[in-house]
């Protein structure tokens, strides 16, 4: 009988043990060398509470194992010394002193010179991809039984279309040719959501590249390959929010994981309630703590386990793919104690990272409050390096359209660019035409192929860092205004049987092929020129005439500008302009490819951008 007790007792034990299984360590792995040395790891499965985890290695200690609320998860604290070496740190678990699971840690090299890699700045032009309407590269990878959205649908807007990593790599010669430099995907990580996922920006794995996407080393290729072609990768981070399906959603480890979990209350989108020295405690909280949308939970930054995981899954892209640069999502949703520790600690990493922060607002006043070294008067400090200028967008789209005025059609263009006196780096804002929250820029200007030409010539010689999204340069459009899935549109002959190929520009219309021309060679040339890449701004006002002039220059180059949205031919006088130039001088239209000499009188032809490099003076 007390043997039999015996044999029931340790088998009981043998299930209680295999009960225990660990699902997940994030990271899965880290670097040594990293200033970041100490990390935490998450640690998931069924009943890890009761677990001890357990270290030997050298230059590697445990500081701290940390439960919560919930009994699936641990959180082990790891410091990584100046001493410890590449390898597999090896965790055993242990339970009354036993060893019951046992996991292993990669300790990995850096990469040579990963701390001083180069960002993106006003030397580059970004293409912003949405992965899924780009191009399907693998067909294999656009259907898995395993996720919720099982659905491949071209006709319907909100679905999936197929497009992948594989499809971006496809394409990397065309988007190097094209002239761009860097290369910004929306999201790529996993949304296992039910239905329309096909976004990105509802997670439910920081992790794990989306299956539909590729995996995560088709995602380092990606990165290598750009490299092959000069080309940087951008990630887009989130971390204001994740999707209702994520695991730690549906099993929090702690009930202050996510804000709102019990009235999943929306935000209520009022930027303004940051900066408002009148706002209400309970007007602030509905802002940053409102859920973004009904399938997006909102994170909870404010815990330390929270703000933990966010700053080290940052970290851990960026070194895993070798990114170029970040572009964050949501920006001011987010807690703005957690953002300046974020981006401190992103910068004190990396010092040469560039972080683009979108804060969608046309107020200059309300966007320069988080660029890194603002003097704010609540003594507020984040660090983020580069803004989303919404208010240019705007203002460039209205002073295109605009028909009459008292001063000038580009008044609202210069009464923008002249609000950068609020920026304590006003060069270092991201200029766009269109991107996927808004309309195409060629929709938005009522397809005027004129002003089109007009505008890119702008955005490819004002200050500030330019961004365009995929098929700008062939005119895409969206004829549902306000349309998500129309904006985010297939991009021509990214699919097999395509009527219309931006490629080899098979179906193209005569207008399309004279875009894409236009577009490349101006951003080609853009690429060569010192006083664009990186020389100041002067700009005067325009005036009854409508003609917008301004100049980039340095010691080097110096660029003139003349934008003209007349019907007819403009003469302008080259007095007014001696603050920069004399009235004699050599120059080369870039876009017509003419040199010639002024002399006191400058003919601009109408509805023409001139981009003029000043070569000397006669």
């Amino acid at each position: 009988m007390k043997k039999l007790f015996q044999i029931i007792t340790i088998s009981l034990f043998s299930i209680s043990v295999f009960s225990q299984k660990i699902e997940r360590i994030e990271p899965e792995n880290w670097w040594i060398g990293m200033k970041y040395n100490t990390i935490t790891l998450l640690i998931y499965g069924k009943d890890l509470s009761d677990l001890q985890p357990s270290i030997s290695y050298s230059g590697v200690e445990v500081l701290t194992t940390e439960t919560v609320e919930n009994k699936n998860y641990l959180f082990l604290t790891l410091k990584i010394t100046s001493s410890a070496k590449p390898g597999t740190v090896t965790i055993d678990f242990l339970k009354n002193n036993k060893k019951i699971i046992t996991k292993n840690f990669p300790l990995l090299e850096r990469e040579a010179g990963s701390a001083d890699r180069e960002s993106f700045t006003q030397k580059d032009a970004i293409y912003l991809i949405v992965p899924d309407r780009f191009a399907n590269g693998d067909p294999k990878n656009d259907r898995f039984s395993f996720l919720n959205e099982k659905v491949i649908d071209r006709t319907d807007e909100n679905k999936r279309h197929g497009g992948d990593i594989q499809g971006i790599i496809n394409h990397l010669d065309y988007i190097k040719s094209l002239g761009f430099t860097q290369i910004w995907n929306t999201p790529l990580t996993e949304n296992n959501e039910p239905n329309y996922s096909y976004h990105g920006y509802a997670a439910t794995d920081f992790y794990t590249i989306d299956p539909r996407f590729g995996t995560n080393a088709d995602f380092k290729k990606l990165a290598q390959e750009a490299k092959k072609r000069n080309i940087g990768i951008i990630w887009d981070a989130v971390l204001n929010h994740c999707g209702a399906e994520y695991y730690f959603v549906k099993d929090a480890p702690e009930k202050n994981w996510l804000n709102c979990t019990d009235t999943k209350m929306r935000t209520n989108h009022l930027k303004s309630t940051i900066t408002d020295i009148y706002a209400t405690e309970i007007d602030k909280k509905e802002y940053t703590d409102g859920w973004f949308d009904g399938h997006m939970a909102d994170l909870n930054q404010r815990n330390p386990l929270v703000s933990k995981y966010l700053i080290q899954n940052t970290l851990w892209w960026i070194e895993y793919a070798g990114l170029s640069g970040l572009r964050e999502d949501t920006f001011s949703y987010t807690d703005k104690d957690f953002l300046a520790k974020w981006t401190k600690t992103i910068l004190e990493e990396y010092p040469k990272m560039n972080i683009a922060g979108e804060e969608m607002s046309r107020n200059a006043a309300q966007t320069s409050y988080w660029q890194k070294d603002k003097i704010n008067t609540d003594g507020y400090e984040c660090y983020l390096p580069t803004l989303m200028d919404f208010s240019l967008n705007d203002n460039i789209v209205s002073a295109l359209n605009r028909t009459e005025s008292w001063f000038s059609t580009w008044r609202d263009v210069y009464q923008s660019v002249a609000q950068d006196y609020l920026f304590p780096h006003p060069a270092d804002q991201m200029i766009f035409t269109d991107n996927h929250d808004l309309d195409r820029f060629y929709s938005r200007i009522d397809k005027n192929f004129a002003h089109w030409k007009l505008g890119i010539a702008m955005y490819m010689t004002m200050r500030g860092i330019p961004q365009f999204f995929y098929g700008t340069e062939v005119l895409m459009t969206n004829n549902k205004a306000g349309s998500d899935g129309q904006r985010r549109s297939d991009f021509y002959g990214g699919w097999k049987g395509d009527s219309k190929n931006a490629v080899n520009e098979s179906g193209l219309t005569d207008e399309e092929k004279k875009a894409k021309n236009y577009f490349s060679k101006v951003l080609n040339w853009r690429k060569t020129n010192s006083a664009i890449r990186n020389g100041k701004f002067l700009h005067y006002a325009p005036q009854q005439n409508d003609v917008y002039v301004y100049f980039r220059y340095n010691d080097q180059q110096k660029v003139m500008v003349v934008l003209n949205k007349n019907t007819e031919d403009v003469s302008l006088d080259l007095n007014r302009y001696n603050e920069i130039i004399p009235n004699s001088i050599h120059v080369k239209d870039i876009i017509s490819d003419k040199a010639f000499e002024i002399n006191n009188t400058l003919t601009v032809p109408a509805k023409t951008a001139m981009i003029l490099e000043v070569s000397s003076s006669l």
